[in-house]
């Protein structure tokens, strides 16, 4: 499948770090290790030794270098191997890929494209569980499907009508009635309004309110929403235009999802969610993980064997809908940027 190499891939919770200790990842089908080095400093180099190929990930932090533990190959954190037992010269090309890597958001973040792009710029602005404004759990799951189709879930809501009807109880308006959807430099932005109801999940109201919910849907695959519940009448006082967070009476949570393609047909999904610390606390945290739990479990059942689906179809096409404009935007955006990607470097060689 097609997807972005000009982008920062969550590849791990850097609360599951441990320091001197090779972590072992695939993003966009290559091999990277990861460690913190002893020294505090977090790097991620191509999981593959220069002399016979053995995994990286299973070798030994010695300072702020990495050794093979077969041959014993020592590697500085440029890739570039610094030590070969029992050999004085160092070949120029003794070394392996390094991957720019940034720790945000409690994520830790791989720019998997040309290096010299690498942007901190275009790092998501994700919410971490350790923000003081909420309190947030969080977890992963993974996929035996390709990322795209967990995008596409996440940019047409109208599945929670069914997909979720028994987790997050959500109404027929989900797939009734269409959100608003704009487009964003690199990624799109849903909203929607639901006036005069008792909301659902975490939104849950004794009385009538009108609920809002909206999300960021940004390259190369994260999500950033959140939602929560106004007076009634807020929303046609507003002209059904995004209200203020603060003015929230109820509700308020947040969430961060990250979707990473392993390989072409595996993913990691990473996510955390919680509520503003004014509106909730430990309890309501741990109640809205265990909902994530069996909603996201509900989603993964559904696209894994939509997978199967696809991979057991000749030629297999789909038909668009109402629902997939924010889709459609999407990977429209993808295809644009992945081609740019693969442009950059003819341009170089011809100039």
């Amino acid at each position: 499948m097609t997807y972005v190499k000009d982008a920062w891939y969550v590849a791990a919770w850097s609360c599951d770090m441990e320091t001197a200790k090779p972590l072992a990842v695939s993003i966009l089908g290559e091999p990277i290790v990861l460690y913190r080095s002893e020294g505090g400093r977090w790097v991620a180099l191509e999981d593959r030794c220069v002399h016979r190929l053995a995994p990286l990930s299973l070798g030994r932090c010695e300072g702020d270098r990495l050794r093979c533990m077969y041959h014993g190959l020592l590697y500085d954190t440029d890739g570039r191997v610094a030590e070969i037992p029992g050999q004085d010269l160092i070949p120029a090309q003794a070394r392996v890929r390094a991957y720019p890597i940034v720790e945000r958001h409690s994520w830790l973040w791989i720019w998997m494209g040309d290096p010299a792009l690498a942007d901190e710029a275009l790092i998501p602005p994700a919410v971490g569980y350790d923000n003081p404004d909420f309190i947030l759990g969080h977890g992963q799951l993974d996929y035996a499907a390709e990322a795209r189709l967990i995008n596409d879930n996440l940019l047409d809501f109208s599945h929670l009508s069914y997909v979720h009807a028994n987790s997050f109880g959500a109404g027929p308006q989900f797939a009734a009635s269409l959100p608003k959807i704009e487009p964003l430099e690199r990624g799109i932005r849903y909203t929607r309004w639901m006036t005069n109801t008792k909301g659902q999940s975490s939104r849950k109201s004794d009385t009538p309110v009108d609920s809002f919910m909206t999300y960021d849907f940004l390259i190369p695959g994260v999500l950033l929403m959140w939602s929560g519940n106004y007076p009634l009448g807020t929303a046609e006082a507003l002209g059904f235009a995004p209200p203020r967070i603060d003015d929230a009476v109820a509700g308020v949570t947040f969430t961060s999802q990250a979707v990473t393609p392993m390989t072409d047909k595996t993913s990691r999904y990473f996510f955390n969610w919680g509520p503003h610390r004014r509106h909730g606390d430990e309890a309501l945290r741990d109640q809205l993980m265990a909902l994530a739990d069996m909603a996201f479990g509900e989603d993964k059942v559904m696209i894994e064997a939509q997978q199967k689906v696809i991979d057991g179809t000749v030629d297999p096409r789909i038909m668009p809908t109402a629902h997939d404009k924010g889709v459609t935007i999407f990977n429209r955006l993808v295809e644009r940027l992945a081609a740019k990607d693969m442009a950059a470097p003819r341009q170089e060689r011809m100039g």
